[in-house]
């Protein structure tokens, strides 16, 4: 494939690091979003001295003011964009009979209204040549544990935004997946205990490259045939029946 412009959100830390990575070393050119400037600043500074091509912006993907800034500057460069990857989110667990309207805004601020703000100006980028849209949905909009109310509902609204997207951009050849990971270990994998992969049908518990490697997979050209699904990375967990005996 020939250089493709690729966008990534909450691209500073775990599942969005790893993200960054793995289309850098395609060859791809990376801008990636996150408010973290110190993580960002180094991830950047460390693949251009690996001679990748990535530029990351510091932007709080919640406002639509400064997403907007954001691909401003990307047009600068670039006239047309391949890729967005909508990966940036919070996960604040929280009673739900002490969650208040700030701590509920917030969570769906950054996880939903997000990939709102995002899309829409991807999508101008991608309304020439068409594009790959994926957004990062949870196995936690199909099941839940308890006080997960926020979370839960954003990654929800996710994947419905998702299928909306895929028929509503699908004029411009631009194609909307999403991806559902399930646990996904993003700092010590090595403190993992045998119960924690054993329960998996995978055997293991899943780390950010499993997630990476399926975007990259979603993102392909030759795979335009997929669009408006939800692809769940998750090592079988969401298919296990469980009982209490």
């Amino acid at each position: 494939m020939t250089k493709r412009n690729v966008v990534i959100t909450g691209g500073a830390k775990g599942i969005g690091k790893s993200l960054v990575e793995h289309f850098a070393s395609m060859g791809e050119f990376v801008h990636f979003f996150d408010n973290d400037r110190e993580s960002g600043k180094e991830i950047e500074k460390q693949l251009l001295g690996s001679g990748h091509e990535v530029e990351f912006h510091e932007v709080d993907v919640s406002s639509h003011a400064e997403v907007k800034k954001g691909f401003d500057a990307i047009r600068k460069k670039h006239d047309a964009l391949d890729v967005l990857i909508n990966n940036a989110g919070i996960s604040k667990f929280m009673s739900f009979w002490e969650m208040s309207p700030g701590d509920w805004n917030s969570i769906i601020a950054v996880n939903l209204n997000s990939m709102f703000y995002c899309t829409r100006e991807a999508a101008e980028m991608m309304k020439e040549e068409g594009g790959s849209i994926i957004n990062m949905a949870s196995t936690r909009a199909l099941m839940s544990e308890a006080n997960t109310e926020a979370y839960s509902a954003s990654k929800g609204g996710i994947a419905s935004l998702t299928h909306s997207l895929a028929i509503t951009l699908a004029e411009y050849r631009i194609r909307v997946n999403s991806v559902s990971p399930g646990w996904i270990e993003t700092e010590d994998y090595d403190s993992l205990r045998k119960v924690d992969h054993s329960q998996h049908p995978s055997q293991r518990v899943g780390k950010p490259e499993d997630i990476a490697r399926a975007c990259l997979f979603l993102s392909d050209p030759q795979n335009d045939f997929i669009t408006g699904e939800n692809l769940v990375v998750d090592g079988g967990m969401t298919r296990k029946m469980i009982y209490e005996h």
